[in-house]
Order: C-alpha cells, then sequence, then structure tokens
C-alpha cells in the first residue's frame, strides 16, 4: 500500500516545458511514474520527448490544467513555476478537480500560500508543500524531486520537513524499505502537516512503523506529539534537526525560527517521547532505532 500516491495515480507536470520541469519530468518518468502530459498555454499542442532507458516516451502539452484533465484523466498535479505564477498555478489545478498537488518551489510569498491553501482547502483538494521534495511510493509512483534509487518498497512509513534528511533516512534504511516517503516542506504554511501523514500512515495496512523527521521552529512537532499520544498505535521514532541552531536566527527553511524556549529541537524531543516516541540524535541513531523496533 502507500498514502496519497499509488501505481495508478497519473501525473502532469505544470512546468514540465521549463528546464527544471524537464530534468524532474525525466527523473520520474524513468521510476516508472505515469506522467501523462504537461502544461503551458503557450506550447499547448506541442509534445516533449524523454530519453528513459533506451526508449523515447512522448509528453503531449496541453494549454490549461482542465483540458490535461479531460484528455489524461490525470489525478495528481507536481507543480514546477517560478514563485511568482505559483498561487495561479495551484488555484488553476485545484479549479480543474485535481484532487493531489505537489508543489516544490520555493520562495513563494507566505500571503499566497495561505490564499491557495485556503481554497484548496474549501475544495476539498490535498496539496502537498510548498518548499517541499515531493513523494516517493517506491516501486510505484515518485512525484517531485526525491531520487528513487535509494530505496525499495517496504513497511516504513517516512514524513518530514526536510528533503535531505528524507534521502538520508531513505538511504539509512534502504535494506528495509518504505510504505511512502513524503516531504511536507519547511514553510510556515503547508498544506500536508506531520499530523496529516501520520493519520494517513495509521490508516494503511502495510505502514508498520513510522519515521518523523521534525526541524526547529514552530510547534507542528509538539502537535503531532499530542496527536501520537492520542491517536497513533504503530511505533514512531523520531529525529528533530537544529540542536545546534543559535536562537532567534532563521536557519534554512522559513519555518525553522527559534523565538525563547518555543520551537526548540530540546522541547519538541521532549514533547515527543513524553508521547512514547523513541527520539534520535542523529538520523543514523533515529535509523538505528528504528531497525531495533523492527527486528
Amino acid at each position: 500500500m502507500a498514502i496519497f500516491l499509488t501505481e495508478s495515480s497519473k501525473v502532469i507536470v505544470q512546468g514540465m516545458t521549463g528546464s527544471e520541469g524537464q530534468k524532474h519530468t525525466a527523473r520520474m518518468l524513468a521510476s516508472g511514474t505515469a506522467v501523462v502530459g504537461g502544461v503551458n498555454p503557450r506550447k499547448a499542442g506541442t509534445t516533449v520527448d524523454f530519453a528513459v532507458g533506451d526508449r523515447t516516451v512522448e509528453v503531449p502539452v496541453f494549454g490549461t490544467v482542465v483540458d490535461a484533465v479531460a484528455s489524461t484523466g490525470a489525478d495528481v498535479s507536481v507543480i514546477f513555476v517560478p514563485p511568482a505564477h505559483t498561487k495561479a498555478a495551484v488555484i488553476e489545478a485545484v479549479d480543474a478537480g485535481v484532487p493531489l498537488v505537489v508543489i516544490i518551489t520555493e520562495g513563494i510569498p507566505v500571503a499566497d500560500t495561505a490564499e491557495f491553501f485556503a481554497y484548496a482547502q474549501a475544495k476539498g483538494v490535498r496539496l502537498i508543500g510548498p518548499n517541499c521534495p515531493g513523494l516517493i511510493s517506491p516501486g510505484k509512483s515518485n512525484v517531485g524531486i526525491i531520487p528513487a534509487d535509494i530505496t525499495g518498497p517496504g513497511p516504513i512509513g517516512l514524513v518530514s520537513k526536510s528533503g535531505t534528511l528524507t534521502y538520508q533516512m531513505m538511504f539509512e534504511l534502504r535494506d528495509i524499505g518504505f510504505s511512502t516517503a513524503i516531504g511536507i516542506g519547511g514553510d510556515p504554511i503547508i498544506g500536508t502537516t506531520h499530523i496529516d501523514a501520520l493519520a494517513a500512515f495509521e490508516a494503511d495496512p502495510e505502514t508498520v512503523a513510522i519515521v518523523m523527521i521534525g526541524e526547529i521552529g514552530g510547534d507542528a512537532e509538539e502537535r503531532a506529539a499530542a496527536f501520537i499520544a492520542e491517536h497513533v498505535t504503530k511505533p514512531v521514532v523520531g529525529y528533530v534537526a537544529g540542536f545546534t541552531a543559535p536562537e532567534g536566527k532563521t536557519m534554512g527553511h522559513a519555518g525553522a525560527i527559534v523565538s525563547g524556549s518555543s520551537g526548540t529541537a530540546q522541547a519538541k524531543k521532549e514533547a515527543l517521547e513524553a508521547a512514547g516516541v523513541r527520539v534520535g540524535k542523529t538520523p543514523s541513531e533515529t535509523a538505528e532505532l528504528m531497525r531495533a523496533l523492527l527486528a
């Protein structure tokens, strides 16, 4: 099983004809994702050829998301467009009825994100991101920029604020494998939270245990800890990035800022441990905790 993304998911790429869109569309196709179209109003009616192994895959370009969905039955859109145009792209996908929209773009104004998140929520559309690596259900589908060759399918669910730590944890536990790994992004407002992913993993019969990666700033991890204590029966191990971060300084992600005792790595670690989550001091130690749990 997988959460949010399966082998039957049909994916369109908004911004497919740009350099980043083309590069990552090629990667997604190579990992077995069913990419069925791209969207660019200026290039509607054309196609883009992608070399996938020893064959060429021709992907059509549509003028609008509505046209793409009508022609292909797409149920996932991944967005590779510049920050200034992301709000319009998300709203277009939501209006077209795409149930899952994955937003890779970073640097989007928070006011824009607040607006399109509220709009999507009102329409019942799940957003992942922005400023995220996307998600992968190994052996089934891969949407975003996560490398597909790190790991294979297995019983672990992974939810992470950090892209690079997502990849590292996948590598550390590659011999066991993952049902789904999802990078939710580190912006102050994100479409899918730790809690959303934890609830989905709890409901997924093939996910046996969960790794949760957080980082300093905000109270998302504390809220996730409270949710775990009340609603999650599967074992969870955690890691919180940022134990050495200086107070009051933004670190990496826009949401990673500590104010006084609020949002510190130590406070998050304590909240998670109080909920029964074993927290590693490093990603490698966290992977060993998971390995011991499954053994």
